[in-house]
């Protein structure tokens, strides 16, 4: 179980929160004692100052208490006056004076007026107290609500200590064996391990462990794992904290962190520490807006990461592991050896790997005879460790929803279907002119598909509504894992996204709707990349016009190049080009094959789903233009060639 060195409050004993609760209450009730139930007793009725004195010149006041702020005075008894002993009692009138009235006495005692001065308050000095006292109880009352709010508390006054969690004797609950499909960089790493446990081998020798290993590679590939198995194969003290929780708002506290996390390690050595997401805390010192040498959180944080860094030896029994997707972004002496001595690169699984990390994920599921591993690993390309994970796990929740013994293989698929193109939509109902565009739209893309070069098999078109937004799909799976492309298969790949359009123009008379809208999307983008960043443009060469940044994350945009507007426009005009090369050549092929469109859209309108050998028989009738192959190495259609009469060809 991880041990939290944190930033926790300690625990209050019983006796300090009943002192505390005993001295608030006594407070509390002297509040109330000499300012809320002062203002519920009796007050003499007030009359004007100038009464005050006429009634003293007509002889009918007895007696006055005169002070600085008020005058009470008592009223001589008149013959009207009751007999009774309540109602005798003489009744009390009090009055402001509007300023100080040097006349007073005398006019006091000129008209026979017992007058004196009232008794001074003996509880005053419980009011000046109180209020010396109110203020700062009401504002520290306050303070440590707010700190109490943000984790704080009586732990504020260590709010620089580390963060983070401590896995005593590298009991992460993770080996080796429990990660998969990253043989590569488990074999880099058992060398660290072998240290650990036998460090003299490598120190007999001269040799020096690498002080930090940077674990860089995609999202969900098993980069935290992989920490955690080293630690659990070495059998040693395992602090694991990520990059943000070293930032705080107040200057100092990440570096603070820093130190303390350090002189924890060296208590503990031999130990890892494991730094996750370390762009959070290293990112490059330069990329910081033109301001230098200020008073920054993060750069302070992260010089004192690298002054730590360089003030172990190698050899002292701490390894600092770091991971990162991102490390493009990282500071460039923070990569540089001395640091981070060794990169290692956790990508995506092949398909060897991804069978190891189905077999691992399978090991406590129920699988039926027909599951084949091997045959799931084929058809996830490009699936990370989480994504294998992920469908596993969906695979094993459909076979419980629909009651069976055991997982059988055709949960696989539908799971497989499930991760890549989202939930069944079923109650998203078409009417019949929307299902019939639709699947005239789905057969387009396999029939172009199919025609394609490099292109993987269409294993299943479907019109029933999955995802967000999506109405139906075309699953086209590669047969192989591939981690290149040619230019020809860069073209055919854009004609199949435009296919769907390509059917709609041409079986509704150019009457096109807004469901190639994602298709012409991503057709764009390809083509967009391809001109300017992988040099595939006869006119404007091989020149990247854009930055390739944040290699491990998909979808991210590349900045463009500083170009001047006339390039821009040479850009736009090859992109141009190359869709309209790319939507020819669709319309081509399914105008040569509209006999198998028309067939195959009526059969997918009654059946809603087409798949298997079925499917693959039908897609294989389907014929291209014999001058298909040269406009896809070319890029381009014979001269004067125009859009009908590519399509009649």
């Amino acid at each position: 179980m991880p041990v939290d060195t944190g930033n926790k409050s300690p625990l209050k004993s019983p006796r300090r929160r009943q002192l505390g609760g005993s001295l608030l209450i006594l407070l509390t009730l002297l509040l109330v004692l000499n300012f809320v139930i002062p203002s519920f007793g009796s007050r003499p009725p007030q009359v004007a100052y100038s009464d005050f004195i006429n009634q003293v010149k007509a002889g009918k006041v007895d007696r006055a208490l005169v002070g600085s702020e008020r005058i009470e005075f008592t009223l001589k008894p008149t013959e009207d006056t009751p007999t009774t002993e309540e109602a005798a009692r003489p009744r009390v009138y009090s009055t402001t004076p509007v300023q100080i009235d040097l006349d007073l006495p005398k006019i006091l005692r000129d008209n026979s007026v017992e007058f004196g001065a009232p008794q001074p308050n003996q509880n005053g000095w419980i009011s000046t107290l109180l209020s010396w006292v109110i203020p700062p109880l009401i504002f520290f009352g306050i303070w440590g609500f707010l700190l109490n709010r943000q984790g704080g508390g009586p732990a504020a006054l260590t709010v620089g200590k580390s963060k983070a969690r401590i896995y005593s004797e590298g009991s992460t609950g993770v080996k080796f064996p429990d990660v998969a499909g990253v043989d590569e960089a488990k074999a880099e790493l058992q060398e660290i391990v072998d240290f650990l446990k036998n460090a003299g081998k490598y120190t007999r020798l001269g040799a020096k462990i690498p002080k930090g290993v940077l674990l860089v590679g995609p999202p969900g590939t098993g980069k935290t794992l992989l920490a955690k198995a080293i630690a659990g194969e070495a059998g040693v003290p395992f602090f694991s904290i990520s990059g943000s929780e070293f930032i705080e708002l107040f200057v100092g506290v990440g570096a603070s962190r820093v130190r303390d996390l350090f002189e924890q390690a060296k208590q503990q050595a031999p130990c890892i520490v494991f730094i996750d997401e370390l762009d959070a805390l290293g990112k490059s010192r330069a990329g910081s807006g033109g301001f230098y040498g200020g008073n920054d959180e993060r750069e302070q944080t992260l010089n004192q990461l690298l002054t730590e860094m360089d003030g172990f030896e190698a050899n002292t029994g701490v390894i600092l592991l770091a991971a990162t997707n991102r490390p493009e972004v990282l500071d460039p002496a923070l990569r540089r050896p001395g640091r981070f001595d060794r990169q290692v690169v956790v990508d995506r699984p092949d398909k060897i790997g991804r069978a190891a990390i189905l077999k691992v994920h399978a090991q406590n599921v129920k699988l039926a005879d027909d599951v084949d591993l091997d045959k799931i690993a084929v058809r996830t390309p490009g699936f990370v460790g989480a994504d294998l994970a992920n469908l596993v796990n969906e695979a094993a929740l459909m076979a419980a929803r629909n009651n069976r013994e055991a997982v059988v293989m055709a949960d696989f698929g539908e799971a497989i279907e499930r991760v890549i193109a989202g939930l069944e939509k079923k109650s998203r109902v078409l009417n019949e002119a929307e299902k019939k565009r639709v699947a005239y739209h789905e057969v387009g893309h396999a029939i172009v598909g199919a025609m394609m070069p490099g292109a993987g098999k269409v294993e299943k078109i479907s019109i029933v509504p999955r995802g967000v937004g999506a109405l139906g799909y075309t699953l086209q799976l590669p047969e192989e894992d591939r981690f290149l492309m040619a230019e020809d298969e860069i073209r055919g790949r854009i004609a199949t996204l435009l296919g769907g359009r390509s059917a709609e123009e041409l079986i509704f008379n150019n009457i096109v709707s807004t469901g190639a809208s994602d298709d012409i999307q991503k057709a764009t983008d390809l083509a967009e990349r391809a001109i300017t960043l992988y040099g595939m443009s006869d006119y404007l060469g091989p020149v990247a016009f854009e930055k390739q940044q944040m290699q491990f994350l998909d979808g991210y945009q590349s900045p463009r190049r500083a170009i001047s507007p006339k390039v821009m426009e040479e850009i736009d005009q090859e992109v141009k080009e190359t869709l309209d090369n790319a939507h020819h050549i669709a319309l081509a092929i399914l105008q040569q094959n509209r006999d198998l469109l028309e067939e195959t859209a009526q059969e997918l309108l009654n059946k809603e789903v087409l798949e298997g050998e079925a499917l693959r028989e039908r897609l294989n009738r389907a014929a291209g233009p014999a001058e298909m192959d040269q406009w896809l190495i070319s890029g381009k259609l014979p001269e004067g060639l125009t859009l009908m009469q590519a399509t009649l060809a």
